[in-house]
């Protein structure tokens, strides 16, 4: 991938995530309760309010949503009660008329109907309320505030009437009333009333509004050269609340005059350095994630995908920056590659979206924390046990931070926000995502797992099974070159499986004609019947035709790459030899006995290439002893370093060396002496 490609990714990735800062100036004093000012005297520029502590603001708000409430008398359920009693009068009148009685009433019934209406129009202006009613389980002394039309009184609760007491005003002023026939009137008043008593939700919301509009957010006042907060002084809770109503004043007033172009552009410079910085880790200290299109998307990736998340949890107030999974980043990345990539990916991580979080230091802290616990629990996808066991280790890291460093801005338990740990107990669940992440990130990037690595290394695997059919020596071959190299890659901490599974692979290319290779050979050499030249040929020829099967059964490229480089750029010296002394003075065509490369580029490449020739070549020796072996183990190993084969690998002499004990530790106990039973 060209070095413009890789720019404008970056600089893209930079742009896109310095659109989701803030557009304001950010506030340059780090502050907490329990702690020192780490900075000058603060002198305010300007005048500012004191804000009162949401503690304190939250109990008056609740004082006062302890108001009176208001209620209203509805006026349709005295009509709808007087023209129900207009109509039972009527049908009562015109039942009693055939048994001649109650004459007074058909000779004045108005008078009997006006005293019946006012009776209920009495009733009702006064408020009455059923059993079924809200507010008949209150407090008797409980104050309301009454509207009747367009006159609001102050009542309580016992002071509205009831169907008790409407029986008792029945019996105790209708025979008082003056009607000579006054009984008539009884069962018409006794019947049903509807409460007409009903809650008032606008009027009551809009007087709460007024009270709460009257509450004063401030308490005080901090004047223009006025002292806030002292150098070194200890940061009390008054204290704090002045540093914090500063806070707000700065951001509200200061930070919002300041251009919005200017703030964009600080936010670009420093996004663009830390990835910068990354971007320069990568092509030195991991050139494979640099130079390839995909595995360097794949690192950008995470900056980009955690900048965006965060930015979608700071703008939701019902969730907090703890519940964001960051330790999926060095989770995923370790298992591809290896612990320092994950931790560098990590920490760019963690800095970049420092600034979009407002929790400071604490939250920079507890993610650099738990990223690297992720890091030396070292992960296992293929061990649920120990995948488990890594959650656990990450939860605590967190629950044990956040503990401490709230005792340190709190100075007791009661104070803490224990719901913290909530949003931490969903962070680490969420991490568990990890695993169903890997293999959908393996198919889109091309990368390799050790699930795949386990699938692999299955020895019924078809091209397994074809190479123990077609070149069974090459198979053997192949098994003790893995034994070899998983043992040396494990010893200097390599990807000791991946090397294993590549060792039974990087051969296979022998199938093509698997007679020119001396591990098959029975009986006569067919390269006796060719020119060195054209043995050379052969022999060099498994390496493309390796690449080729390999990519017919869609083999990880990772593993394609041990294929092309385990023979590196060496020459085929037997057949070269060879022509050298049939044409001593002729003209040598060096690349025709050359492999085609390239040179190894990973430890592990090293370590396979350093196997193979080893393991070929002892089996060349009759019966060697323990100084044979050593003696061929250094030379070869020497061979590779003076014809610059080992230059890009990455392997260190401190490693070489252990690589080289392990191989001479490992090739002596294959040859070792056996017991000469008798015949």
């Amino acid at each position: 991938m060209s070095s413009v490609v890789k720019y404008l990714i970056v600089l893209g990735t930079a742009g896109f995530i310095s659109f989701l800062f803030p557009n304001n100036t950010r506030f340059k004093y780090e502050f907490d309760k329990g702690q020192n000012w780490h900075y000058d005297d603060l002198i305010s520029p300007f005048n500012f309010a004191i804000q009162k502590p949401p503690e304190i603001l939250e109990e008056e708000k609740s004082a006062s949503a302890d108001i009176i409430p208001y209620y209203f008398i509805n006026p349709d359920r005295a009509r709808q009660r007087k023209n129900i009693f207009q109509k039972s009068f009527d049908e009562q009148l015109e039942s009693v008329r055939r048994e001649d009685q109650f004459a007074d009433v058909f000779r004045q019934p108005e008078i009997y109907i006006n005293y019946g209406r006012q009776f209920i129009d009495r009733i009702y202006g006064r408020g009455l309320i059923t059993e079924n009613h809200e507010l008949a389980n209150e407090p008797k002394d409980k104050v309301i505030m009454l509207r009747n039309g367009n006159t609001t009184v102050k009542k309580t609760v016992e002071s509205l009437l009831n169907p008790t007491e409407i029986d008792f005003w029945i019996t105790d002023t209708l025979f008082q009333s003056g009607l000579p026939e006054a009984e008539f009137l009884i069962p018409l008043l006794r019947q049903d009333y509807a409460a007409n008593v009903e809650y008032d939700a606008e009027l009551t919301e809009r007087y709460q509004e007024e009270q709460l509009a009257n509450i004063s957010t401030t308490y005080g006042m901090i004047r223009k050269g006025e002292l806030v907060v002292g150098e070194n002084d200890f940061i009390t809770d008054s204290i704090y609340q002045q540093l914090i109503s500063y806070k707000i004043h700065y951001q509200d007033t200061i930070a919002n005059e300041r251009s919005a172009w200017w703030v964009f552009f600080g936010y670009l410079l420093l996004t663009s350095f830390i990835l910068g910085v990354f971007v320069a880790y990568l092509r030195f200290h991991a050139p494979r994630v640099y130079t390839y299109f995909k595995p360097f998307c794949f690192a950008l990736m995470w900056p980009l995908i955690y900048s965006y998340l965060v930015y979608i949890v700071r703008v939701n107030d019902s969730l907090s920056l703890y519940i964001v999974p960051f330790c999926i980043a060095p989770i995923v990345i370790n298992i591809f590659y290896n612990e320092r990539l994950a931790l560098f990916t990590h920490v760019v991580v963690v800095l970049i979206t420092s600034f979009l979080s407002d929790l400071g230091y604490a939250f920079t802290f507890l993610q650099l924390l738990a990223g690297i616990v992720a890091v030396l629990s070292n992960i296992m996808v293929r061990d649920w046990t120990r995948f488990f066991s890594s959650m656990v280790y990450i939860f605590l890291a967190y629950g044990i931070a956040y503990l401490g460093l709230s005792l340190i801005e709190e100075g007791g338990l009661t104070t803490i926000d224990w719901s913290v740990y909530t949003w931490i107990f969903l962070n680490v669940f969420l991490t568990l995502l990890a695993y169903p992440l890997i293999p959908l990130l393996e198919r889109v990037f091309g990368f390799t797992s050790s699930i795949t690595l386990t699938e692999l290394s299955d020895m019924n695997k078809p091209l397994l099974k074809e190479l123990s059919i077609k070149a069974p020596g090459t198979l053997q071959h192949s098994l003790q070159v893995a034994n070899l190299s998983e043992a040396a890659a494990r010893k200097i901490g390599a990807n000791a499986q991946l090397v294993k599974v590549a060792a039974l692979y990087h051969d296979i290319g022998k199938m093509k004609h698997p007679e020119y290779f001396i591990e098959n050979q029975k009986g006569r050499n067919p390269h006796d019947d060719l020119l060195p030249i054209e043995s050379a040929e052969k022999i060099t020829e498994h390496i493309p035709y390796g690449v080729e099967l390999a990519h017919q059964h869609h083999l990880p490229e990772i593993i394609i790459d041990f294929i092309r480089t385990h023979h590196g750029s060496t020459r085929v010296e037997y057949f070269y030899h060879q022509h050298v002394e049939r044409k001593p003075n002729g003209i040598i065509d060096q690349k025709a006995f050359r492999y085609p490369g390239p040179r190894p580029r990973t430890k592990e490449e090293a370590i396979l290439m350093l196997a193979d020739s080893i393991e070929a070549a002892a089996k060349g020796i009759k019966d060697p002893s323990e100084l044979d072996i050593d003696l061929l183990v250094n030379k070869i190993i020497q061979g590779k370093i003076m014809k610059g084969q080992l230059i890009r690998s990455q392997l260190s002499f401190r490693e070489l060396e252990i690589c080289k004990l392990e191989f001479k530790k490992l090739l002596n106990s294959i040859y070792h002496v056996r017991v000469e039973y008798p015949e």
